[in-house]
Formats: structure tokens, C-alpha cells, sequence
């Protein structure tokens, strides 16, 4: 079982050495670190270089957003599962992916997701704790969802059911899950643990502008992949995430 870890990264020099650290250490060896970067300009590239031994593949050029370098990480992968470790994240311990691994091999399913904790910049404080729970068949259609971040799926489903819908620009995360779980039905399992620690300030939330647009494309989404009750599905999906703001 190979798993294919993508990392889009553009301008952050702060955080992607973390990244590449986290993958690295991982205990788990039949793996590959592909890294897409947009064309940084900062000090990104010089990172990069400094630890291309720990990264299988990397590219850097001009992309058209987020999602369509998520989309050319897909095209260079050569695992059997994907997933997706972006610059300003890291795994929260060195065996996360030998536990991934283990439940592709041991179960039979097409895809697998856990839970994620918000941290500070400084990676010193918990802001946001999202415990995914268990998924039932149907519970997309309402609007529940799993961070993307921890969702992996095997490497066939992509050539399936296709990739990122560029067309969004913040949310085709949501969208592929949608899709993938809500619209074609694959297998998933829950890992009930934290698989990911997210630096606060994703793309989607960095600005009220952000979050707007967000609800737009989620509600688009929801419509495009035939919710009954897209309205309704769009409210469940923002206030069942107030939880998480209370960290213990």
C-alpha cells in the first residue's frame, strides 16, 4: 500500500519546512511527498531545496489557484491512496500514516477521514477542535462533513469521479467530498483520532469577504450534486461547527 502525500504550497517560507519535516517522519516508509508550488517568490523555492532528499517529486510554476495545483498533484501521484498535507499543516504524530495505511489494508474501503485540530500560528495553542463522529449513509445530503485535510481516498477514485472543480474557488473541497460520498456513495471509514493540526487563516476563512463566498460556492455545490434541501443543508453545515470552538 503506497500513499501519495500532495503539499500545495505559494509564498510561505514560514511553514512549509514544518511540512515537508512532518512527512518526512513519519514512520510509515511506502510513501511518496509530492510538492506543487504556484511560482513562490519569497523564500519558499530555497527551502524546497534544501530538503528536495526528503520530497519525491516537486514542481514550480504559475497555477490557476489552489484547487487546479491540487489537481496536478493528483496527475503525479503514483500511490494507491492520496492525501493532502498543505504548507501550513503537519501531522500530529510520526505514525498517522502507518494507521491510515493499516485501514486501507486491513478494511475494505475507498476512502478514510479523522479529526482535525486548529492551532495557533505558534503551534502552541488548540483553537478549534473538529471531531468528525461517525458517518452514516445520507449525512452529506444535510450538510455534515469531514475536514478535507484528513480525507483519504485511494488513487482510482480520481480517475473515477474525477478531480478538484475549478471553477470554485474556496470551496471545491467540500464539492469533491460532496461528490464523492454524497453523489457516487464510496466507502469511507472514521479514524477517531486527530490526524491533523491546521494552522489558523485557511484561504476560506481568512476574510469576511472569503466567508461569504464560501456559503456561495457551498450552496452551488449542494445544488450541483442534488441536495434535497440545499438551504437547510448550507445552515446545519455553519452552525454544527460552533462546537468546536470549545476546546477542553
Amino acid at each position: 500500500m503506497k500513499l501519495s502525500i500532495i503539499s500545495v504550497v505559494y509564498n510561505n517560507d514560514q511553514y512549509i519546512e514544518d511540512c515537508i519535516e512532518s512527512v518526512a517522519s513519519q514512520s510509515y516508509r511506502n510513501r511518496e511527498h509530492i510538492v506543487v508550488d504556484g511560482g513562490s517568490t519569497d523564500g519558499t523555492l530555497e527551502v524546497i531545496e534544501k530538503h528536495r532528499d526528503k520530497i519525491t517529486k516537486w514542481i514550480s510554476e504559475p497555477d490557476d489557484g489552489l484547487y487546479s495545483a491540487m489537481n496536478k498533484g493528483i496527475s503525479m501521484a503514483t500511490g494507491d491512496v492520496i492525501g493532502f498535507l498543505h504548507s501550513d499543516d503537519y501531522y500530529a504524530d510520526q505514525d498517522v500514516m502507518e494507521k491510515v495505511a493499516g485501514v486501507f489494508i486491513n478494511k475494505d474501503v475507498e476512502s478514510l477521514y479523522g479529526d482535525l485540530v486548529y492551532i495557533s500560528k505558534s503551534g502552541k495553542r488548540i483553537l478549534r477542535y473538529w471531531k468528525s463522529g461517525n458517518y452514516r449513509k445520507g449525512m452529506v445530503k444535510w450538510g455534515w462533513m469531514p475536514p478535507h485535510p484528513t480525507f483519504f481516498v485511494k488513487r482510482e477514485l480520481y480517475k473515477r469521479h474525477g478531480g478538484f472543480n475549478t471553477n470554485l474557488r474556496v470551496a471545491a473541497d467540500y464539492e469533491l467530498i460532496l461528490r464523492f460520498l454524497g453523489k457516487h456513495s464510496i466507502s469511507t471509514h472514521y479514524l477517531p483520532e486527530v490526524l491533523i493540526k491546521m494552522r489558523i487563516g485557511g484561504n476560506s476563512n481568512k476574510s469576511v469577504k472569503n466567508l461569504l463566498r464560501k456559503s456561495k460556492e457551498d450552496f452551488q455545490a449542494m445544488k450541483d450534486n442534488g441536495l434535497p434541501i440545499p438551504i437547510a443543508a448550507l445552515l446545519y453545515k455553519n452552525f454544527s461547527k460552533l462546537p468546536q470552538f470549545f476546546v477542553r
